[in-house]
């Protein structure tokens, strides 16, 4: 989920630059399932350049260069065995308490610090970044955004992502606002089940205990009971973390080896926690 950004009144600006051509809303409606080819990987790396600006703008960044170094550090190995195209992949820490993580299309990835207090051990951080980079690299964000753009009748829009328009910059811009507006709340069911099994076998690759991610979802479960507001707005865009423990834990069965703590993960824990407090979030992301 991500910062609201002026949302609605750029979304009566494209409105009124885009007359909608019913015909064809009608055609790209029917094929929607199809709608990931739609924005080209160019375009989505654009669009998530400027969402990231826009976010930044919003968002309190964890200004912490060794945390920062060691969450990216964390985030680039998995990053690496990431499948589908190789995109430029970033790593930021939010300052907020609340147990959340986002991804933005074309690479950027956010944590919420709250991660970082919660985890137990290394491999669960890294499930939490293997699961958002797996949203990136599954290209959930430009699926969905197209379909939105589809559904809202932004024909002109999409029309300049496929190439017909010189403003494909501007399309980049707008897209990347709406994005950051909130437009896009959520994943799919599927893309977040898709966006597990996918970082499982991330983490498999690059090296991590993949149980580590079901581990993760037990202590959001976990939360709810015992701080609902450290998980509210995680659970307002993602599945039930009690399902998706249980589907991940027979995802990974029995399986044993793979990195589950480090030395690094206790410093980086232990210094999160001796800052001062971080915010509540003021806004949701």
């Amino acid at each position: 989920m991500l910062p609201a950004v002026r949302g609605r009144s750029i979304l009566r600006r494209a409105r009124a630059q885009c007359a909608p051509a019913a015909a064809a809303a009608s055609l790209l409606v029917a094929t929607a399932v199809h709608a990931i080819t739609l924005i080209s990987v160019g375009d989505e790396i654009a669009m998530g350049r400027e969402a990231q600006q826009q976010v930044r703008k919003t968002v309190p960044v964890l200004a912490d260069g060794r945390l920062s170094s060691y969450v990216t550090q964390i985030g680039r190995q998995l990053a690496r065995q990431a499948p589908g195209p190789k995109y430029p992949y970033s790593f930021s820490i939010a300052n907020y308490r609340e147990l959340n993580a986002f991804a933005l299309p074309g690479g950027p990835v956010w944590i919420h610090r709250g991660i970082l207090h919660a985890a137990a051990n290394e491999s669960q951080l890294a499930g939490v970044l293997a699961h958002e980079i797996a949203h990136v690299a599954e290209r959930h964000a430009a699926s969905q955004i197209t379909k939105q753009l589809v559904a809202n009748g932004f024909i002109g829009l999409l029309g300049a992502v496929l190439g017909n328009d010189p403003g494909a910059a501007r399309t980049a811009q707008i897209g990347a606002q709406i994005l950051a507006g909130g437009y896009l709340l959520k994943f799919s069911r599927d893309d977040e089940r898709e966006a597990d099994r996918i970082g499982v076998q991330i983490m498999k690759k690059a090296g991590w205990d993949p149980r580590g991610m079901a581990e993760f979802m037990e202590t959001l479960h976990r939360a709810q009971g015992r701080d609902p507001g450290s998980v509210q707005v995680f659970l307002s865009t993602h599945p039930a973390p009690g399902e998706r423990a249980a589907v991940l834990r027979r995802l990974t069965g029995k399986a044993t080896g793979g990195r589950r703590d480090s030395a690094a993960f206790r410093s980086a824990r232990a210094r999160a926690l001796r800052l001062p407090p971080p915010p509540k979030a003021s806004r949701q992301p």
